[in-house]
């Protein structure tokens, strides 16, 4: 069973969510539904008032809810009450609030987009091309990261191929890579652009993608012809890997002279908002 994160937004609202491929369903964090719905200042405590008062009015919704490790603000994974769409729209249904019915229309489209992208994979690219458009990136280096995305994913899919284990022993291969061609952990390398819970290749310039992408791809390929066994055996693979792009990188440097490792952050970098005109 597999359950992958996203963030979903509501109104340029936040809200986390979790893919079950075993159910097929999606699982909203109901603190954030809260404070879409009641722009209160502490959703959380909202959630625990109105939580208390169903578990007393024996609301089987609520005993029924699971809990889920959802990123929090501070980055760090922490339970989190969530809710799949059958039990979320009871609970809204206790929540007065003038979004509720447009709230439900969303989740409802949130839905529906996920089962239509498993039947046609496409749809879920062209989403994420839409996002990154709403967001102001370039043409140029959306088409970076979407490549980004798909040479990642063959990675992990060679990885589960040959035992690597979700999780801690993904991370510690990813550290690996990352680390040969640029010098940095991930975390280090996020903290050199002085991110915190941003996604790193969200944040990466042209050519820091093209080097990761680089050193994914040859990881890839060096373990289909290696075909290594669980993760210690792959651990030297990812380093090979990542050592192709470093010697791209110490080439491509003696030419440039200078890094092409940036401090630079999407902010930094995103196309400019065009000027409103005065009335």
């Amino acid at each position: 069973m597999t359950k992958k994160q996203a963030l979903q937004l509501f109104e340029e609202r936040k809200v986390r969510t979790v893919w079950d491929d075993q159910e097929e369903k999606w699982y909203f964090s109901i603190v954030d539904v809260c404070a879409v719905l009641t722009d209160s200042s502490n959703p959380r405590n909202y959630w625990k008032v109105l939580k208390h008062r169903l578990l007393k009015e024996g609301n089987q919704t609520v005993t029924n809810c699971n809990q889920l490790k959802l990123r929090a603000e501070d980055g760090r994974m922490r339970l989190t009450d969530v809710a799949d769409t059958e039990q979320l729209f009871r609970i809204i249904q206790s929540i007065p609030s003038p979004k509720a019915e447009l709230f439900k229309q969303w989740m409802a489209q949130v839905a529906s987009q996920r089962i239509d992208q498993m039947q046609d994979p496409e749809l879920s690219i062209d989403q994420a091309i839409i996002d990154y458009k709403r967001l102001g990136y370039s043409d140029a280096w959306i088409n970076q990261r979407i490549k980004s995305i798909e040479v990642r994913k063959e990675l992990t899919d060679e990885w589960k191929r040959t035992g690597v284990k979700e999780g801690l022993e993904y991370a510690s291969l990813t550290d690996i890579i990352t680390r040969e061609w640029s010098g940095f952990t991930t975390k280090q390398y996020k903290h050199f652009k002085g991110l915190k819970k941003e996604n790193l290749r969200d944040n990466m310039t042209n050519l820091e993608i093209a080097l990761n992408i680089l050193a994914e791809a040859s990881a890839t390929e060096l373990s289909k012809q290696r075909d290594p066994k669980g993760f210690n055996a792959q651990t030297q693979v990812a380093k090979d890997g990542g050592s192709v792009a470093k010697a791209a990188r110490n080439q491509l440097e003696s030419k440039l002279g200078h890094s092409i490792i940036s401090q630079a952050k999407a902010s930094d970098y995103l196309l400019p908002e065009e000027p409103k005109n005065e009335e």
